[in-house]
């Protein structure tokens, strides 16, 4: 979209953002130590979240394989789903701090570093955990249940803080829908309000995904059902989540 967050107005900010500063650390640390940056395939293809199996509640366990990246033409060795060591439903909240690549996991964590820390400032450190958890396991069903719903391809895993952090822009837009958002635009920046920033980036979300309904909701690693399922757990829980906190 040409269009990167790189700040926003935090001046009313009154409590430091303790848990978001974990959260970052959290997909950090497993990216970096768990995942090997990214190298690690046999820890990715066991705890990432596969729809088959949450759809099942059985493990599955595939060979690897030959896939043709349609783009391009090329062909790749793809490792086969690894045996997942734990209850596979556990998967919709492992693989939401799990990423693919240092460009997935720096763009989440940008996200999240410039919005979430003031929603933990009006939910509270408790709060704004619970919320962003939920929002990833319904972010993560919604792609499950779409991808089943459009025939996709069930053994296809998913993975990263996308869908998480999705519902933490979801309530930024609500709360916040006025707020100024400096964005990186080309060569230069501008300031815009927080309903135009984020509705712009969710717009993208929405028609990407509905090109991809015709064969599942997962393409080029982007699963943009969990996108927009995120989204709209954070602006129908937000305000749940911040009676009597004093929302503003």
């Amino acid at each position: 979209m040409g269009m990167i967050p790189i700040g926003d107005d935090d001046s009313d900010r009154t409590v430091s953002p303790i848990v978001n500063y974990v959260l970052i650390a959290a997909n950090i640390v497993v990216f970096v130590l768990l995942q090997g940056m990214g190298g690690n395939d046999r820890f990715t293809y066991a705890f990432s979240t596969v729809p088959q199996e949450i759809v099942s509640g059985k493990d599955a366990v595939t060979p690897s394989h030959t896939v043709r990246d349609p783009a391009s033409g090329e062909t790749f060795r793809q490792p086969g789903l690894q045996p997942t060591p734990i209850s596979v439903y556990l998967t919709l909240l492992v693989s939401m701090f799990m990423h693919g690549g240092i460009a997935h996991i720096f763009g989440n964590m940008l996200y999240l570093w410039i919005f979430g820390d003031n929603i933990e400032n009006t939910l509270g450190h408790v709060r704004y955990l619970v919320f962003y958890l939920v929002c990833g396991v319904l972010a993560s069903l919604a792609h499950v249940f779409t991808t089943a719903a459009t025939h996709g391809d069930m053994l296809i895993p998913s993975l990263g803080a996308s869908g998480a952090i999705s519902g933490v822009l979801g309530g930024y837009m609500l709360l916040f829908p006025g707020r100024r958002v400096r964005m990186m635009m080309g060569r230069g920046t501008a300031l815009m309000p927080a309903w135009v920033a984020i509705g712009v980036w969710f717009l993208f979300q929405v028609v990407a995904g509905m090109g991809l309904l015709g064969g599942g909701s997962q393409a080029g690693g982007v699963a943009y059902a969990a996108h927009v399922g995120g989204f709209i757990a954070g602006l129908v829980l937000v305000k749940l989540f911040a009676a009597g906190q004093g929302s503003r």
